[in-house]
């Protein structure tokens, strides 16, 4: 019920949708009675869209999230695992398909030739509410770490889970860590304080390792626009859908506290 919930709530309530939808309800109302207000409606919702797309507020949004976590050395002692959240490959046409977040899957294994000696361990199902999974994130990573040459004796692909709680759970369950070895979390550093936050009230404790970065962690995030909308209001979906479910995840009981820190 969470995960239905979730994806319909985002769906109707994101950013960059909802001014949308408050965009075909203004041009309906300019037929109406309630023309005038619908005009400024129409303004509100263009100046909302505006700002998404191309001022700083993305990039403000999500650099606390991102600076939450610094990322590591990543030849620092032993690893015993290393763990890498789906969300960033799948499969089309029998071929691997890679998004924007693929530094998750191209440091997974830079961390798998620097450790030959841990374990590969993907989560990853399907996260479609609508459609029948065919093939799962799962097998989109099989493809990619067998066509780069990792022995499939080091590969676990977790391929049941739908959301970041499912990864914890049933990563957790799958590999049964044990007390002293050394795991890291790789996932996009705005989603790492959830994630953790998820794995420690799982009983799955992981170190962060934090990749694909949204921000340049300097002070010009803070003034510099977007020269493309499409990339702001990308950016701004995905920081403040972050923040909301760093707090629904909090209320429901998932994570651990309502912004996790190191």
């Amino acid at each position: 019920m969470f995960f239905t919930l979730s994806k319909l709530g985002w769906f109707l309530f994101s950013p960059v949708n909802l001014l949308i939808l408050l965009a075909g309800l203004a041009a309906l109302l300019a037929f109406t009675r309630l023309a005038r207000f619908g005009r400024w409606l129409g303004v509100f919702t263009m100046l909302g869209l505006a700002l998404l797309a191309f001022s700083p507020l993305p990039r403000i949004a999500v650099r606390p999230l991102e600076d939450r976590f610094p990322q590591q050395e990543a030849a620092r002692g032993p690893v015993h695992g290393v763990v890498v959240l789906g969300g960033a490959i799948g499969v089309a046409r029998n071929d691997i398909v890679l998004n924007y977040a693929a530094a998750r899957m191209t440091k997974a294994v830079e961390l798998a030739r620097l450790h030959p000696s841990a374990t590969l361990v993907f989560t990853g199902g399907g996260a479609n509410l609508l459609s029948p999974v065919i093939a799962t994130e799962a097998d989109g990573a099989r493809l990619l770490f067998e066509a780069l040459g990792l022995p499939p004796g080091r590969i676990v692909l977790e391929d049941r889970s739908r959301n970041t709680r499912e990864n914890a759970t049933f990563t957790r369950a799958l590999v049964a860590p044990k007390p002293g070895e050394r795991w890291l979390l790789v996932t996009s550093a705005w989603h790492m304080p959830r994630a953790i936050g998820v794995f420690r009230k799982a009983g799955f404790m992981v170190e962060a390792f934090p990749v694909d970065y949204l921000s340049e962690g300097e002070p010009e995030d803070f003034a510099r626009p977007y020269a493309k909308a499409a990339r702001g209001l990308t950016i701004a979906d995905d920081g403040l859908k972050e923040w909301a479910g760093l707090l629904a995840y909090y209320v429901a009981g998932y994570t651990d506290a309502l912004f996790p820190a190191p």
